[in-house]
Formats: C-alpha cells, structure tokens, sequence
C-alpha cells in the first residue's frame, strides 16, 4: 500500500512507522507509542493527540544567524504557489506515515504572503483549498492555525499593540483571514503567539494602552469567531521574551491574569509551550499546572529547551522525567480535551537526511507515551497523592478547615497562633524523587 497522497512520493524508501515495542532496534519503528494501546479504558492516540507543526518541520531550512541552509527539501519549486502545493503533499505524506492525526500551521507556512492583501488572501484560499481536500481523503484534522504577525518588517513595533492602527488594521485583515480557513478546515482551536506583542524599550512604549488595544482586539476576534461558527476554544501561548524584550503574555500565570482582565475566561485558555515555560523560569510542569488549577489548560507546544542555552532551542522532547511530569497533570486535568501535544521543534542544523524528520518525531512520540504510561502508574498508585494529602491534613478539619471556609478572621487566627505548637515537619523531597525513579526503572 502507498502512504503517500498527490501525484508524487517526497519521502521515497519510508513507509508508514509502526509499533514494533521496545525490543525493536529499527529507527524507524515506535517503541512505546502504541497507537490503539488502552490506558484507562482510552487508547494512547486519544489520550495524546499529537500533531505535527507545518513551519518546523516544512520550512525550517536549518539556516541560523550563522549559517545558510543545510536542509533540502525535496518538494522544493522555484515558483511560490508550486512549492506551497508540493508542500501540502509532502505534509500529509509525511503525516500519513507518522501517523499523526492532527498538524498545525501559520497562514504563511502553507501560502505565499505575496505583495498585498488581496494576493495574500488569494493565495491563502488556494493552498487551503488543497488542505481541505488532503484532509478529506487522509482523515487527518487540523489542531490549530494562527497569523503570522511578526515576522513582516512591518510588525517590528508589533501587530496588535503597534502604535500605528494602519498596521493594527493589516494584522486584523490576516487574523480574520485565519478564522475563515479555520472554519472551513474544521480546525478545533485557534491560537494567539505574541511574538511582537510587547515592548523593546520602555520609555517610548505606552504598556498600559497597548495591553488595552490587546484584550479589546481579542474580544473582536471571539465575537467574529463565534458569528462564523467557530466553537472551539481560542489559545493565548505565552512566552517571557524573544524577540521582543518583554512580552506582554509572559508565562502562564500573567495569560491566565490578561485573559480574566479583560474578560476572555468562557473562551480562551493557555497553550503550553515546554521551552517557554523554561525560557520564563519555571519548569514545564509548572506551568501546566497553573493552568490546570485555573482551568485554563488547553493544548501543549510539546519540546524541550538545552539548559545550557538560554534561548528557544524548540528540540524534539525526550527527557520522559518532563513528560511523566506533564502527563501526570494532564491526566488529572481529564486529558487535554480540545487540544493536543504539537511538536513544536526541528530537527538540528546537522540532521539532513529524509529520515531524520521521523526519527524526531518517533522519540517525541514515543517519550510522551512512555511518560503517559508511568503518569498512570502514579497516579493509580496514589502514593504521591497520599503523601501531599497527608502534608495539608492540617487543614482538612477544625480550625484549619474554617480557615479555608473563611470563618475566621484575623484576630482569631493571631488568638490561636499564640499558643500554637509548631513543630518542623519534612518535607521528604529526596523520598519523593526516588520515589518517581522507583516507577521510572
């Protein structure tokens, strides 16, 4: 059988990747990802949802600020709208033979921007004409699609909080244009990355109104959105700097604060991103967590930082400690429902051949079904649980739980703390941490 779509084959020699365990020494070949396993009475493919990004994996060249490109793509066309249609192919190719169910993409990853609005637009329609149709004969869905608003020199001072409003408008032409090809692809979230929504130097910056033009914009957005039949939920991606200096969407706890400033929390939520949540400083698991306790969790960016790099490596993941984390708060969080695990990374400057797009994306996949399955174990255990119950049990009865009920009021709280037996009580880190690598190994 053929896994490819289209009229020709991009990644010649490989064919769909299957589930061989963790016997199995093929590259090629999960093993720990089994697609239709059952954790909880859910299949690993449900319980994940991963999804391939169109721009690491399909327009990231390998070029840096250092170098030139170092990655030939073979669906490469000298003309624009060429390239973006043999593009599309070599995508649903490659999601075919990964066996990816979703991708996510920017407008401009598929389509060429061209010279104006009306060129852009019209490209646009085109390219996602073709998506729709590779979608309908591969079943593959889309996650999520957002506005490139920032790579343009005419973002430079921002989109939506630029001080200029004929560049605030433009921004809003491409965001609309989004909306409209999310409806028609199916897409089941949309996202917002504020790449240039913050500030490089305070004294010519007006943060007060920006952050105003920011939460009345995104207001706009999910009243068009929900006029046109969008239902899905709208996501706010933070991430603390790079390229601005100061982003206004910084890490999970300042998203979660603009979204209730201005009102958003019945239709936006938080998507995740591993190496934002590190680049801001704090782990991965922090910041999902934050959302989960706030009920904001809605998808995951899913990659790793270098620790020794303090920049947005966006590497493939493969610490499974990070994804046991992460899957142990998503599976208390109930799964991730609308959303998904985007691999949000590329492959090196130096990984050049066709294989290695999936060799990444097998121990992505992998590492985070390894990760759900011992987050299972955990949880069912009950172990940790028990032992963080049992360090805030002070709190589950007497004055403890009429604290928390708001019966008491200073005074009497300062009464009791004058005769208060208080006593150190460990806080058994070291236990917990061999504890996790008792389910680990």
């Amino acid at each position: 059988m053929d896994y490819f779509v289209g009229n020709k084959e991009y990644f010649k020699g490989i064919g769909k990747v299957k589930f061989e365990g963790k016997g199995s020494d093929n590259p090629l070949a999960f093993k720990y990802y089994n697609a239709e396993k059952k954790i909880n009475g859910k299949s690993m493919k449900d319980h994940l949802r991963f999804a391939t990004a169109y721009w690491h994996s399909f327009c990231a060249n390998g070029s840096d600020p250092f170098g030139q490109a170092t990655i030939d793509f073979t669906f490469t066309d000298k003309d624009p709208m060429q390239n973006a249609k043999n593009k599309a192919d070599a995508a649903f190719e490659f999601f075919t033979k990964i066996g990816t169910p979703y991708y996510c993409f920017h407008d401009i990853d598929i389509a060429p921007e061209g010279d104006s609005a009306s060129e852009y637009l019209k490209n646009y329609t085109i390219i996602s004409d073709l998506l729709l149709e590779r979608q309908k004969e591969t079943g593959v869905k889309l996650l999520w699609n957002t506005a490139n608003v920032f790579s343009n020199p005419r973002y430079m001072n921002g989109a939506i909080t630029n001080p200029d409003f004929d560049i605030l408008t433009r921004a809003a032409y491409q965001i609309k244009s989004c909306l409209d090809v999310n409806v028609k692809l199916g897409g089941e979230n949309y996202v917002f990355w504020g790449g240039r929504e913050g500030y490089m130097y305070l004294l010519n910056t007006d943060m007060k109104r920006e952050r105003e033009h920011l939460g009345k914009f995104y207001n706009m957005v999910r009243d068009y959105g929900r006029s046109i039949g969008f239902n899905g939920t709208f996501l706010i991606e933070p991430k603390p700097m790079e390229p601005s200096k100061h982003q206004y969407d910084y890490d999970a706890q300042s998203a979660i604060a603009f979204i209730k400033e201005f009102g958003l929390e019945n239709d936006f939520k938080c998507n995740i991103e591993a190496n934002h949540a590190t680049l801001a400083g704090h782990t991965f698991t922090h910041d999902l967590q934050v959302c989960a306790d706030n009920d904001m969790l809605g998808s995951v960016d899913a990659n790793q930082g270098d620790a020794q790099n303090g920049w947005d490596t966006d590497e493939f993941p493969t610490d499974v400690y990070e994804t046991t984390m992460a899957m142990m708060v998503i599976l208390k969080n109930g799964g991730l429902h609308s959303g998904g695990l985007n691999f949000d990374a590329k492959i090196r400057r130096n990984s050049t051949d066709l294989e290695d797009l999936f060799i990444a994306h097998i121990g992505g996949m992998d590492s985070f079904a390894l990760g759900l399955e011992i987050a299972d174990k955990i949880i069912k255990d009950g172990k940790i649980d028990k032992f963080v119950n049992n360090r805030y049990s002070s709190f589950d009865n007497g004055n403890g739980k009429a604290f928390e009920e708001g019966k008491l009021d200073l005074l009497s709280l300062a009464k009791l703390g004058e005769k208060a037996e208080c006593k150190k009580t460990s806080g058994k880190q070291e236990y917990l941490k061999n504890l996790v690598n008792s389910y680990m190994f």
